[in-house]
């Protein structure tokens, strides 16, 4: 984009006192940006340019930078339409110029907009603004005496020439920026958000029952009660309305209103301008006034949830891989069964069955051998059972297998893991690609499995609104929530690196400097002519040029290949520095990458020159002794407590282990293995007080939890991580009384998806343990025919 260097300056300075950094880094980083080059790209290899501004920060510049530019580029359209008409004065030139957002913008421009034939214009051609600058000018005479001496035939009698006046002083004050700027403070710091029931749906809006009679602040509306409203309005349900409080809120409005027009004393004119005053706010500022607030309200949420959304992607995304072992996929069903797929250590798929455990078939028996012979035929040391529908059936039934394992096999572990988006996946043009010849069915136990192993690698092939970790996410802007979505997958990619010959095209995808086009291509170049032995290889592969290697070489591994270096996130432009630093040790590379010790007696300061500067420098020196360190968490999972199933089994008091599935900002969901996620509330996660959740919880966070209460009509559950168990909890909700959904009618559980399916009971006389004897028997069978 084409700007003077005033421009430049101007942007630079308002985003670093954004995110505490010099215009200088900013400047730095723009260039950068401008260039091609990636935010990840950019925070890992060049902090010498930028002075060390992290992948937060350029997020956050380059969505200011945009913003600005925008509003730049609306700045000289402004300014070159009023030039135009021959209306730009020094003052006005210095007002746009030191307009620091767009409505600030918009609001000066108002009176100089062009615009169709208003009222105010008729007025104007029938004579009446000369009516208008007498009453101005002289408050003692009276308005009606005034208006005789200005009929026409155009204008027959004196109501008509004082409406002519007062729409022309309705303009005005409509296109008074100084007043508009004073009201939206006003409004913004006194406003009230009320919601009232649309006469006649009660039923079809019990959803929304908590907003049938609601107000409060507007500046104190939090996202998710927010975003429930506006729904609640979308569906016809509600009303809303956004107001000064009272009538004394709405006096105070009309007085500021009145001020402009220096209305004082009770002279027949002040009085006539008093009465335009309130009518102006009534009919035209109010109006303006409620839609301009309900729209920021709209945005101000939809910016929350999407920055809930993605941190709690971000996240699910950086959850501990179990790692590169056999894993077997189960993804339970009722009537349809349950679909078993086992995975290599490579996520490649070597087994798949369909189990019928459950009613109408009722083949427990069958199952579990199928189950002993897959986890026996291939060393299965990892099941993933998916969280829906019969989970907790599937787990007990999987249990049964592995107390009755002979010990001579390795027991695997068995984890509940989320399934959400995995039919998405299984139903995508990208599954039947990856999996031509499996049904779809099965695909989802593939992708259970392989979520187990390596969350990221498998994550990322599903749509990220699919995942299932925010709120409303169907309610916000869409390209916006992608946006976001895309960058923070970006970010984890990058941070986490990626290994160029076994990643997918999907993973390849988000790497720096590539995208689906080039992904494809490494992966058809690497299916041509076999693993990639170096980095430097990369720019053998169509259409890969020196500019997309520059920004994705960092990023990508081979293990055990030609070069040592290229299994760390060491760049290849800072080679011959590693090298420098290794001959210093006096030892070979192989041997030094991975100890802790082997640099200690080297300083980075030493290596410091030129482009390479000592931030550089101490970024080789950790990977030379950690090499491409994996930023995730070691892997941990909760253990669900026996016999607590279903919604009904749990009790006040009972302390269960389970997942954080969804962070929002009234408090955290929790997965206790009973098909219904509780909701630990903010006031509940600790001793202390909390203001945001994300500073205790985690999305994938194993934890453990008090239960508190259990509202079983509504499918509701409170929890508490106190270590009091929650009896502070139970204490203040006796004093309440019946407790209210902090989500104000808002969809609960999963991120904020629909409920999971009604969990169906497995079948009379089917349950695990039942026949222990004879099925440990026919376990030990199925091993002997091995």
């Amino acid at each position: 984009m084409d700007t003077t260097p005033e421009t430049h300056v101007r942007i630079a300075q308002t985003i670093a006192g954004e995110i505490n950094a010099s215009a200088k880094q900013v400047s730095a980083a723009v260039a950068l940006l401008d260039e091609g080059a990636t935010v990840p790209f950019v925070a890992r290899y060049r902090k010498e340019a930028t002075g060390g501004l992290d992948d937060t920060q350029l997020r956050t510049l380059n969505e200011r930078l945009d913003y600005l530019r925008e509003m730049e580029k609306r700045r000289a359209a402004i300014l070159e339409s009023i030039r135009s008409q021959d209306k730009l004065s020094d003052d006005l030139a210095r007002a746009i110029a030191k307009a620091e957002t767009k409505a600030q913008l918009e609001d000066i421009y108002l009176p100089y907009k062009p615009k169709r034939r208003t009222k105010a214009m008729i007025a104007r051609e029938n004579g009446l603004e000369p009516l208008l600058e007498a009453i101005l000018a002289d408050r003692n005479a009276d308005p009606e005496a005034l208006a005789a001496g200005y009929l026409s035939e155009a204008v027959p009698g004196s109501k008509d020439a004082l409406n002519g006046a007062r729409d022309i002083l309705t303009e005005r004050l409509t296109e008074n920026a100084d007043l508009l700027g004073r009201l939206r403070g006003y409004m913004q710091s006194e406003a009230v958000l009320t919601a009232k029931l649309v006469e006649g749906q009660e039923q079809a809006g019990a959803k929304f029952s908590d907003y049938f009679d609601h107000s409060e602040a507007w500046k104190n509306v939090p996202s998710h009660r927010a975003l429930a409203m506006l729904r609640g309005s979308n569906e016809g349900v509600l009303t809303l309305d956004i107001a000064p409080p009272g009538e004394e809120g709405v006096t105070r409005a009309e007085e500021m209103v009145a001020a402009v027009l220096d209305v004082r004393g009770s002279a027949p004119g002040d009085k006539w301008l008093r009465k335009v005053a309130g009518w102006c706010w009534r009919v035209k500022l109010s109006l303006s006034m409620m839609l301009e607030l309900m729209g920021d309200l709209r945005g101000r949420a939809q910016d929350e949830a999407i920055q809930v959304f993605a941190r709690n992607l971000k996240d699910l995304l950086f959850a501990a891989p179990a790692g590169a072992r056999p894993t077997l996929g189960l993804d339970p069903g009722i009537r349809t069964g349950v679909k078993a797929a086992v995975v290599d250590a490579t996520g490649k798929v070597v087994a798949t069955e369909t189990l019928y455990p459950f009613q109408p078939k009722n083949d427990l028996r069958g199952a579990q051998v199928s189950i002993l012979k897959l986890i026996a035929e291939h060393g299965v040391e990892l099941i993933a059972i998916g969280n829906g529908t019969a989970s907790r059936e599937t787990e007990r039934m999987v249990a049964e297998v592995i107390k009755n394992l002979p010990a001579k096999v390795t027991t695997p572990t068995k984890v509940v893991v989320s399934e959400a988006g995995a039919s998405v996946y299984s139903a995508s043009e990208l599954a039947a690609r990856e999996f031509p010849d499996l049904d779809v069915s099965l695909r989802g136990a593939v992708s259970i499995a392989r979520r187990l192993q390596d969350p990221l690698a498998e994550l990322v092939k599903i749509e990220p609104r699919s995942i299932g970790v925010g709120q409303y996410q169907h309610d916000v802007d869409q390209h916006k929530l992608s946006k976001s979505l895309e960058a923070v997958i970006e970010d984890v990619v990058n941070a986490v690196g990626v290994d160029l010959n076994m990643a997918s095209a999907p993973l390849l995808a988000h790497v720096s400097g590539l995208g689906p086009g080039l992904a494809e291509a490494i992966v058809a170049h690497r299916d041509i002519n076999g693993a990639f032995a170096t980095r430097k290889e990369l720019l053998k592969v169509a259409r890969l040029g020196p500019k997309a290697f520059e920004q994705c070489a960092g990023f990508l591994r081979i293990q055990s290949g030609k070069e040592p270096l290229d299994a760390s996130a060491v760049h290849p432009e800072s080679y011959d520095v590693a090298r420098k630093i290794v001959a210093a040790c006096g030892r070979d590379i192989r041997q030094i990458m991975g100890d802790d010790s082997a640099l200690k007696g080297v300083r980075a300061e030493e290596f410091v020159a030129g482009d390479v500067g000592l931030p550089t420098v101490r970024d080789i020196f950790a990977e030379l002794e950690k090499p491409g360190r994996d930023p995730r968490p070691s892997f941990v999972t909760a253990s669900f407590t026996d016999g607590v199933e279903q919604i009904t089994d749990l009790k006040p008091g009972m302390v269960l282990e389970g997942t954080v599935t969804n962070v929002a900002a009234f408090g955290a969901f929790v997965d206790v293995g009973v098909h219904q996620d509780g909701l630990v509330h903010v006031s509940q996660l600790a001793d202390k007080f909390v203001k945001d959740p994300h500073e205790v919880v985690k999305t994938g966070q194993v934890v453990k939890v008090t239960v508190v209460e259990v509202d079983v009509p509504r499918k509701r559950i409170g929890l508490t991580m106190k270590k009091d168990g929650g009896a502070s909890a139970r204490e203040e909700r006796n004093a309440r009384g019946p407790a209210k959904s902090d989500s104000k009618g808002g969809p609960r559980g999963r991120g904020a998806q629909a409920p999971r399916g009604k969990m169906s009971a497995a079948p009379k006389g089917s349950k695990p343990g039942n026949d222990t004897g004879a099925l440990g028997a026919a376990l030990m069978d199925a091993f002997k025919k091995k």
